[in-house]
């Protein structure tokens, strides 16, 4: 029998890649800092937000608009850890 559990992919990286702890070295910090999405993806990602708010979009397109979420939060704790690994030690 298994319990059901709130846990999320979320709250495993999170345990995975603490990003409260500025530990990347300056080259790999720099990396994540310049990491973006191409141009057709930031296009097709406010296309599916724009359906998302009209309610018009079908599951496939949900699940995409889930894997850029996804992506997006993963790169934004790793942008967010760089600037801490990259500011000078207090």
């Amino acid at each position: 029998m298994s319990l059901a559990s709130t846990e999320t992919v979320a709250d495993i990286w999170a345990r995975t890649l603490k990003p409260s702890e500025g530990d990347l070295g300056p080259e790999t910090a720099r990396f994540f800092l310049g990491i973006e999405l191409s141009e057709s993806d930031k296009h097709r990602l406010h296309e599916l937000s724009a359906k998302a708010r009209e309610g018009s979009l079908n599951p496939q397109e949900s699940g995409e608009l889930d894997c850029y979420l996804e992506l997006g939060w993963f790169l934004d704790t790793m942008k967010s850890k760089a600037r801490l690994s990259l500011q000078p030690a207090r």
